[in-house]
């Protein structure tokens, strides 16, 4: 059994997770609305609350990679002097 499941799920503000929910299971934001969750009951559950879409590993990865880029592009695409007050967007390797 895996660790973790991944999925989409939208941030829809305060109490979109609990402390109670990061005590529960591991959790954690990734570009792109993707998720990693513990894969456990409770994560499970949070993630079909929330209305979220299980994704593969890959699928998720895949994800993060495309917005990541976009991001990348965008920061590339800025001014010297706007780039000075900012860092260019990292990769992100899902756990």
């Amino acid at each position: 059994m895996s660790l973790y499941i991944y999925g989409t799920v939208t941030n829809t503000g305060k109490g979109f997770f609990t402390h109670q929910d990061r005590l529960d299971f591991y959790l954690s934001g990734h570009p792109a609305n993707v998720w990693v969750i513990g894969n456990n009951e409770k994560g499970v559950a949070w993630l079909s609350k929330k209305n979220g879409v299980e994704k593969t590993k890959a699928q998720a990865q895949a994800l993060v990679n495309t917005e990541v880029t976009t991001l990348q592009t965008s920061w590339d695409d800025l001014s010297d002097e706007l780039k000075a007050t900012s860092t260019r967007p990292t990769n992100v390797t899902l756990p």
